[in-house]
């Protein structure tokens, strides 16, 4: 299921509108996003715990909420 305004601004908290619509422009889950978020947020803790590197969506979305991050 394709994420909401206010799914964002629930991982989010608040944000530009810029930022919303690209992030809605990926097509991405809600689901995407929690674990894009999570990334940013510990991914030493994700990659420890044996989790995949993040798929395309939830890479772009990374890259969306961190440009200076590099992922893969």
């Amino acid at each position: 299921m394709t994420m909401t305004r206010e799914d964002i601004l629930a991982v989010l908290g608040p944000t530009d509108e810029t930022l919303l619509a690209e992030i809605l422009a990926t097509g991405a889950s809600a689901e995407e996003l929690r674990e894009a978020w999570a990334w940013l947020n510990g991914d030493e803790a994700l990659m420890s715990e044996g989790r995949p590197l993040p798929g395309t969506r939830v890479a772009a979305l990374i890259d969306l909420l961190d440009p200076d991050e590099q992922v893969g």
